[in-house]
């Protein structure tokens, strides 16, 4: 404890923090940094040691010099690189489009699906029904049916591009499974909370839009970043149709030269794109569950 002046002279007390740490403290800090220092250096040996192992399994192996030239060629693969990110551009339009388009529509669905009362029963059936079909159908079926068969009914005014049918595909068969997932958000908020909300004057739909929705997505962003990797990923898919993307140009060379690097190219580029993704989606995770931990998020 010190004393200070204020302005008019007068001496007023002030406290001062003068905790200094134990040598146990300290000595357990000590302890605790060198046991990370030893399993940091643990970790990178055995690191080390594994990459050693597959590389001299690889290296050797009998084939080796065979598929080093099949798929690891330098020339084919700086050859497809800038073709290969080319069509990368329309991954990247489909994965935002359809983003938006399946966040919209699995939001439609799941409100479809948690409506209460016996009106809206048929409403309910068909929003299950769609749910049902389009997780139950693969996806490359659904691109195959939509992609080939729907030009091949001629009708009048609809689309042949296999890229907007492509995008419908993937918008179908993810809006199945986006729904899902703000279902179970929606449903995991306590009844009591729309029941305080219903009290407080607002209607149904108001407190579905200002109490409901806003918590469920919040609790739900984790498993939606999840599925918008997964989307990511499947828009190579939409190539089926002749749709020149990543995997398409890839294909193209691989068509002409027998050469199978491009599509390593092609994956790997794919592989660039979604680890920023994941570890986001694992960041926000981590972040989510430290704040409900501590109360910070319903």
């Amino acid at each position: 404890m010190t004393l200070t002046k204020d302005e008019s002279g007068a001496e007023s007390p002030v406290s001062v923090d003068t905790y200094t740490p134990s040598e146990r403290r300290l000595e357990r800090e000590r302890h605790k940094r060198t046991r990370s220092r030893r399993a940091t250096a643990i970790a990178a040996l055995s690191t080390l040691v594994t990459a050693a192992v597959l590389y001299l399994v690889v290296v050797n192996a009998p084939g080796w010099q065979r598929t080093k030239e099949t798929f690891f060629n330098g020339e084919y693969a700086r050859e497809a690189f800038p073709k290969v990110l080319e069509g990368l551009w329309l991954n990247l339009r489909l994965l935002l489009i359809c983003g938006v388009a399946v966040l919209v529509l699995g939001m439609l669905i799941a409100i479809a699906r948690t409506l209460r009362g016996p009106v809206f029963f048929p409403l309910r059936v068909l929003a299950a029904a769609y749910t049902d079909f389009f997780r139950g159908l693969p996806l490359i079926i659904n691109l195959m049916i939509v992609v080939l068969g729907v030009p091949a009914l001629r009708l009048q005014g609809v689309t042949v591009d296999p890229v907007l049918l492509g995008g419908t595909a993937l918008t179908l068969t993810y809006s199945a499974y986006v729904a899902e997932v703000f279902r179970a958000g929606i449903e995991s908020i306590h009844p009591s909370q729309r029941a305080a909300a219903r009290s407080l004057g607002l209607s149904n739909r108001q407190a579905l839009r200002h109490v409901v929705l806003p918590q469920a997505v919040r609790r739900q962003v984790p498993p939606l970043l999840n599925d918008l990797v997964s989307l990511q990923k499947d828009t190579g898919l939409v190539s089926i149709g002749g749709a020149v993307d990543a995997v398409r140009a890839a294909d193209i060379i691989v068509g002409r030269s027998l050469n199978y690097t491009p599509y390593i190219v092609a994956g790997l580029v794919f592989v660039a794109l979604t680890i920023p993704m994941t570890r986001f989606t694992d960041w926000v995770t981590a972040r989510m569950d430290r704040q409900r931990a501590q109360g910070g998020t319903t």
